[in-house]
């Protein structure tokens, strides 16, 4: 390893501190992204934030596409479909259930993942608490409505998807090239939506400038804070820290929207971000899965 390499190692306090950074952009961006539904559909919202990744990801990595071969296409193409799949079907549900809410039952998805590399029976106690964790959160029906939970499972689905086409995109583009084609592959299959938008919010000013900056809380900014943390942080310490992705995505809702869940909603959130972290420690090593970018 190079001296220039070292030199760019944050500290551990440092990089723990950028990830949580990361995880407040991404669901402060939210936040911000729910507020724009007053005035342009969330088809429109998420094909801004999308575009605006895309364009900020293939100026910074300027991947190299010549020379590229079919299977690395179609690792790319898996990859952005899982990311628009995400981003579409959790702004869908954001549209509908409150952000914690929708979030806590997205997290699912990633944690059932992580249940693979259990290494014992009873770790299935991790699954089953976040189990409780969902069921806790239907006995709040005033506050749930059944399709954007059912967006939010969706969305949970996607993001599983994502993390392992994440790995495998990895393996064949170098740095984040991988990740920039994906965005532009997600910014394509959305397109259409946007003939459900009313075309002069797409050229109002207001909406543009925190569409951007709804792109760049939720993707430019987290990834970039954790891309610098990962090389501190091992891959399970990581784990656990995105495992208050939950609690964090409440806060903001409360904070940005004024979203105030009840008690019972809360302690639901509780056993998902438990469960979350005892899933990341029960994990093997060579077997842990999460996200190197978060999904909002």
């Amino acid at each position: 390893m190079t001296a220039r390499t070292e030199h760019h190692r944050p500290a551990l306090p440092a990089a723990v501190g950028l990830v949580l950074v990361g995880i407040a952009s991404v669901q402060l961006g939210a936040g911000f992204a729910k507020l724009l539904f007053d005035d342009i559909e969330p088809n429109g919202v998420v094909w801004l934030r999308l575009a605006t990744s895309a364009v900020v990801l293939l100026l910074w990595a300027r991947p190299r596409l010549s020379g590229r071969s079919r299977v690395d296409w179609l690792v790319a193409a898996r990859y952005g479909v899982c990311l628009g799949t995400m981003n579409w079907a959790i702004y869908q549900s954001f549209s509908r259930i409150p952000i914690g809410v929708a979030v806590t039952i997205e997290f699912i998805g990633p944690l059932v993942l992580a249940a693979i590399g259990f290494r014992r029976p009873r770790d299935l106690g991790w699954v089953a608490l976040a189990a409780l964790g969902v069921v806790l959160l239907g006995f709040e029906r005033g506050h749930l409505d059944a399709a954007g939970v059912g967006y939010a499972l969706l969305a949970g689905v996607a993001w599983a998807g994502y993390i392992l086409s994440s790995a495998a995109t990895g393996e064949r583009w170098p740095g984040i090239d991988g990740l920039a084609v994906a965005a532009l592959v997600a910014v394509l299959l959305l397109s259409p939506l946007l003939l459900t938008v009313d075309g002069g919010d797409l050229v109002d000013g207001r909406i543009l400038a925190i569409g951007a900056a709804v792109g760049l809380l939720s993707s430019v900014v987290p990834y970039s804070a954790e891309l610098v943390a990962l090389r501190t942080l091992p891959a399970a310490t990581f784990g656990v820290l995105m495992s208050l992705e939950p609690a964090a995505a409440a806060l903001a809702g409360l904070a940005v929207v004024g979203e105030d869940l009840a008690a019972i909603q809360w302690a639901a959130i509780g056993c998902v971000v438990v469960a979350s972290v005892g899933a990341t420690r029960a994990t093997r090593p060579d077997r842990a899965i999460h996200p190197d970018v978060t999904s909002e």
